[in-house]
């Protein structure tokens, strides 16, 4: 297992709860919670995405699987998206423009 170092986990977790909550919530709705009412991502290493959502007023952690293992700093970007394009298909929405 590919264990990113700390600045690199910082950034992706800034992009991903600043620029990327909606698409946060649509990940763990369509994976792990679908009664989710807010999701933020706190965590990844090469193999699954961690966030915390909040289902009924309470937090709880969510550990989901990337489509593909994780190699490099580039693969997680497309994997993320890999992961939200599934997550909004299998929740029937419209994508957004990544």
């Amino acid at each position: 297992m590919i264990v990113f170092d700390d600045a690199v986990v910082t950034a992706v977790l800034r992009h991903m709860n600043d620029d990327h909550a909606t698409d946060n919530l649509v990940i763990v709705r369509a994976f792990a919670e679908p009664d989710a009412t807010a999701a933020v991502m706190t965590g990844f290493d090469s193999v699954a995405g961690k966030w915390t959502a909040t289902v009924d007023g309470a937090d709880r952690p969510v550990r989901v699987p990337w489509p593909n293992e994780l190699t490099d700093r580039a693969s997680i970007r497309r994997e993320v998206v890999a992961l939200y394009k599934a997550g909004a298909e299998r929740l029937g929405i419209e994508l957004d423009d990544h």
